[in-house]
């Protein structure tokens, strides 16, 4: 073989590898939708997460936040490619029929009762959440419920059926909406209500005041769960929930609230 010949086939060898180079993916790319609850979004958690995975995916992140409830109702029907949401019985029931391929741990918070400063009804003596919201029913005061088949709506029927009552009545406000906008009907009409910390806190303007907390009924744990369904982005979700049980997400997530608020509005929950 001449060495004109060698230098040929050498070219062409690496002429190949580079196009082979070229055409290899580079990993999961395209767009997905990120179905997630308002307490994500309105405690400004996700302003933080999204950016940080921006920066290390090809992936397109549409974020919808919604309850729980349409969160996984999004998922059932494929017109969401994952899910982070917060109503562990609901997900269960999600994952035995089949929807998801995987559901895992990403953080917790919890909820809190909150409602007037000077608590007409006196919760500060009740020993659970549930025996809070009975004195609120027995006495009547108005109570603001998101009403929306979200975790937080979830929550708070499991903490009624708990204290034996079925809230109803005038004193009982469904309103419909999303953490932050029941919080600021629940001040305009000086409601109590339940609440996640952590969209409370980020929650400006409000004269209500943390008046129940820290019972053993009030955690609150999110899972992020990728959607098993024909035509979602499985690689961008499978992607996404890999990266958020991560070392640098969970690391935003344990520091975000620190410096603003003077304590952390989640807690990491994934292994390391």
């Amino acid at each position: 073989m001449t060495l004109k010949t060698m230098a040929i086939l050498l070219a062409a060898v690496l002429v190949a590898g580079c196009n082979n180079s070229a055409a290899a993916p580079s990993g999961p790319s395209g767009s997905m939708v990120l179905a997630t609850t308002t307490s994500t979004q309105d405690s400004g958690l996700l302003d933080v997460l999204l950016p940080a995975f921006d920066e290390s995916s090809d992936c397109s992140v549409k974020t919808v936040a919604v309850g729980s409830g349409q969160a996984m109702k999004m998922g059932e029907k494929g017109d969401a490619d994952v899910l982070l949401v917060h109503s562990p019985a609901a997900e269960e029931k999600f994952m035995a029929a089949g929807h998801g391929s995987s559901r895992e741990p990403v953080m917790h918070n919890d909820f809190v009762v909150v409602g007037p400063p000077a608590d007409p009804v006196g919760l500060s003596g009740a020993g659970t959440a549930a025996a809070a919201l009975k004195r609120i029913a027995d006495r009547q005061a108005p109570f603001a419920s998101r009403a929306d088949d979200s975790g937080t709506n979830a929550k708070e029927l499991a903490l009624w059926k708990a204290a034996g009552v079925r809230p109803a009545g005038r004193w009982y406000v469904a309103t419909g909406q999303g953490m932050g906008a029941t919080l600021t009907i629940a001040n305009q009409k000086q409601a109590y209500t339940l609440a996640d910390r952590g969209t409370f806190l980020a929650t400006k303007g409000l004269q209500l005041k943390v008046l129940f907390e820290d019972s053993a009924d009030l955690r609150n744990d999110y899972h992020v769960i990728v959607v098993d369904h024909e035509g979602v982005n499985t690689a961008c979700a499978t992607a996404f929930a890999g990266w958020v049980r991560d070392q640098r997400a969970q690391e935003l997530i344990a520091k975000y609230g620190i410096e603003k608020y003077g304590e952390a509005l989640f807690f990491a929950d994934a292994k390391r």
